[in-house]
């Protein structure tokens, strides 16, 4: 992954986790840690796309998504700015 794919990748995963409510910081669920972040890059812009992989939490069964069509879709500048976001509503 080149620089400005990891600054993508870091700028929409800190946007998605700030948008969680604050007593949902100790439940893995909406940690980073259950996240999973793909970057793909076009028109010089990236796009990512985090979906939310609750068995990297340990509780859950491989394969397991509470919510099955979750996910969250940024496009992101080189320079690390979110610009815009997918409207995605479960």
């Amino acid at each position: 992954m080149d620089g400005p794919a990891l600054l993508a990748a870091h700028a929409a995963l800190q946007r998605l986790l700030a948008s969680f409510p604050k007593e949902y910081a100790k439940d893995c669920s909406y940690t980073a840690k259950a996240m999973e972040v793909s970057v793909a890059q076009h028109g010089g812009l990236y796009f990512v796309q985090i979906n939310r992989r609750v068995e990297k939490c340990g509780w859950a069964a491989p394969g397991f998504n509470p919510s099955a069509h979750w996910y969250e879709l940024y496009a992101v500048s080189p320079e690390g700015k979110v610009l815009a976001r997918y409207p995605y509503h479960p």
